[in-house]
């Protein structure tokens, strides 16, 4: 028999060890960055109960659910009562309902987990992928400044992933609908459906948007007219809230006079004004969101589309609970985002898991080898230890591979004279250091 050949299904991201290692300490940076703004902690169970999963889908959707059948099941048929969570918003809604007496309001939480989707099997496009989310959500009422301490949130940990300039455009449904209805557009679905439209503005182009509009039964004037406030992106917050202030009456007070006091709660935030954009071609195709909507690009390479997105919905768990609970949030999509940098050649600098490794030149030294390396690690610096002698060449080859700075040389003049010989791999210098000033050496360089 011959063996099965390895591999995995597409739509799936297993990395070597030094990629795992940036994707990882990427993901670190944005549950620290969340944490910063006083957002805490959850996780819900990767599987769900069918029947409250699929609550509020439908169509594409239901299609691209996992669903969990145990052999057993396989057996008897029908709709298996578990499936796969395809993202954490119908989790969350599921999990302020289920505890909501228990919860402080307003309820800020984050969430990093993996998600499920029966995606079509081409680049790109996942499978299993890792969700970054944050939310804000309260009974009855959710101030709009809240509004502004989401994209604040996303501003500071993009920041502290240091992978270039971003804007984030943020717009408002409100806004838009009434943008529509002074061109004459009247009635939830009709303008529901010319709203998906207007958010593929930058995928497929204004003609085609245009040609959409006309066949939605705009007329020629009102579809120009349309498409001209659409393409406004402004560059500053002066500017965005004189934009604001001119569609201030009418079917657009409320969006405007919404998105005003965002923009200039983001301003005490302190959020500067290059990282931040009215775009009032911004609707976000899904149905549930209702007022603001939030897309992020990377200013250097729009080609790489939105690297996260979200916005305010009414009621967040109105299948599970009679309480009104409104929220606003975002989500980084993580696995996408690493692809696309990898792709793009973005990355972060290589990042190790291990600061040093301790040498081994022969048995003797075994001894010594470890007792270096449990200082080290009494002092919080990550270390590998040689287990069997090996040349000396071969082990700092080996380190250098695995992204390691330090190599730690402890031969027999080291070990009578209890001192090591630190190899910055790095900058290919090296010093002999006494044991008790090695952990104020390393930490220092």
């Amino acid at each position: 028999m011959s063996p099965i050949t390895p591999r995995t299904m597409p739509g799936v991201l297993e990395l070597l060890p030094r990629e795992q290692e940036i994707h990882d300490a990427m993901r670190d940076t944005i549950r620290r960055g969340y944490a910063r703004f006083g957002f805490l902690p959850v996780e819900t169970p990767t599987i769900e109960r069918t029947d409250v999963l699929l609550t509020k889908t439908g169509g594409e959707t239901e299609r691209q659910v996992y669903f969990v059948q145990s052999a057993g099941q396989l057996e008897q048929g029908g709709q298996p009562e578990l499936a796969l969570a395809f993202d954490l918003t119908v989790p969350l809604a599921r999990y302020v309902a289920e505890h909501e007496h228990d919860l402080n309001f307003p309820f800020r939480r984050y969430q990093i987990q993996r998600v499920y989707r029966g995606e079509r099997a081409q680049r790109g496009r996942w499978r299993e992928f890792y969700q970054c989310d944050i939310d804000i959500i309260d009974r009855d009422e959710l101030s709009v400044r809240h509004d502004a301490e989401i994209p604040a949130t996303i501003a500071s940990v993009l920041d502290a992933l240091d992978i270039g300039d971003f804007t984030i455009r943020i717009n408002d449904r409100r806004l838009m609908r009434g943008l529509l209805e002074e061109a004459g557009v009247t009635g939830e679905p009709a303008q529901t459906d010319l709203i998906r439209e207007i958010d593929k503005l930058d995928k497929i182009g204004p003609e085609k948007v245009r040609d959409a509009l006309l066949a939605g039964g705009m007329a020629s004037g009102a579809a120009d007219t349309l498409l001209q406030q659409t393409s406004t992106r402004t560059t500053s917050a002066e500017e965005a809230l004189a934009t604001l202030s001119d569609l201030g009456s009418g079917p657009t007070a409320a969006g405007a006079d919404s998105l005003s006091e965002v923009l200039r709660v983001l301003a005490d935030l302190g959020v500067p004004e290059m990282r931040y954009s009215l775009d009032l071609s911004i609707a976000r195709g899904l149905d549930y969101y209702t007022g603001t909507v939030y897309e992020t690009t990377l200013d250097d390479h729009p080609e790489l589309g939105s690297i996260c997105a979200g916005g305010r919905y009414d009621d967040l768990a109105g299948q599970y609970t009679k309480t009104h609970l409104p929220g606003v949030g975002m989500s980084i999509g993580l696995t996408r985002l690493f692809f696309q940098l990898r792709e793009a050649g973005l990355l972060p600098a290589n990042i190790s898991a291990i600061d040093a490794v301790v040498t081994l030149m022969d048995e003797d030294g075994l001894g010594y080898a470890l007792e270096v390396a449990s200082l080290l690690r009494e002092a919080g610096i990550r270390v590998e230890t040689r287990m069997e002698p090996d040349k000396l060449g071969r082990q700092l080859r080996n380190a250098d591979r695995a992204g390691i700075r330090f190599a730690l040389i402890d031969g027999g003049a080291e070990r009578s004279a209890r001192t090591t010989t630190v190899r910055d791999l790095d900058e290919g210098t090296q010093e002999t250091v006494p044991l008790d000033h090695l952990v104020q050496h390393l930490k220092h360089r």
